[in-house]
């Protein structure tokens, strides 16, 4: 804990990323919240991200570190490393955050307060919910596959969550958590969905009544769908076949 609230270290995927930083956006984050530390993962980019981040890592000593990992091994397994990483430097909270900063760091104090006005709260999910007097600005074609996916994962899940995809996610560094990421994902497109239904499972029986209290939902104020995303139609066919993985994997749990 610092004077200014709980400590964070939040991780940052990137792939081929050089040309879509926006690094004073990083460094004010730094400046506005002191308990904040940045955790950049290189996940194999092959054009110049390495070195913009180096760069950007120059102008924020002792507030943002980077993790270079090579070859390509996909933004499952780079969150995955980066959030163990995180664990090692011992603070109250880790998160992953998308680095095209769809979500705006200003939401973080959102985040921040929830965990301080719940202390039950282990696992905070940003939600992109469209509600009158928010920003949400999203794509129609996304917004509606989007909708399709979040019900098959919340049947896959057996927990009424409305937006398991959205980047920016901020969790208790709790030996239950740390145990949530210590193998491998099983599936490349969801994995926030197997993520959330192994800390579900990790409650056991008698913890589900809890999950309420554990894991909240938290409406994001503004969130752009920023041009330049990886994410391809046929990604969504396969995002859908590791949602049933990830359904018949727990079903064989029980």
């Amino acid at each position: 804990m610092t004077n200014g609230g709980p400590s964070l270290v939040l991780v940052v995927p990137c792939y081929n990323e050089a040309d879509r930083l926006r690094g004073d956006a990083f460094v004010a984050a730094t400046a506005t919240y002191p308990g904040l530390t940045l955790l950049f993962v290189n996940d194999g980019s092959r054009d110049g991200t390495l070195a913009v981040l180096q760069a950007l890592a120059d102008r924020m000593p002792g507030r943002a570190e980077i993790l270079d990992l090579q070859p390509n091994g996909g933004k499952a397994e780079a969150v995955r490393r980066g959030v163990l990483a995180a664990f090692e430097r011992g603070p109250d909270l880790i998160g992953y955050w998308d680095a095209d900063l769809a979500t705006p760091f200003d939401a973080l104090h959102d985040f921040l307060e929830v965990f301080v006005a719940r202390p039950h709260t282990e696992f905070t999910l940003g939600s992109r919910v469209k509600l009158l007097g928010r920003h949400i600005d999203r794509l129609e074609s996304r917004h509606y596959i989007g909708r399709v996916m979040a019900t098959a994962a919340a049947v896959a899940l057996g927990l009424e969550v409305y937006d398991t995809q959205c980047g920016a996610k901020v969790f208790r560094a709790s030996d239950r958590l740390r145990q949530v990421f210590s193998e491998p994902f099983r599936t490349k497109w969801i994995f926030d969905v197997e993520l959330l239904g192994r800390y579900i499972d990790s409650n056991g029986k008698g913890g589900q009544a809890d999950l309420a209290k554990r894991i909240y939902e938290l409406p994001l104020r503004t969130w752009t769908d920023e041009p330049g995303s990886k994410v391809r139609f046929k990604d969504g066919i396969r995002a859908f076949a590791d949602i049933g993985r990830v359904y018949l994997a727990r079903r064989a749990l029980r």
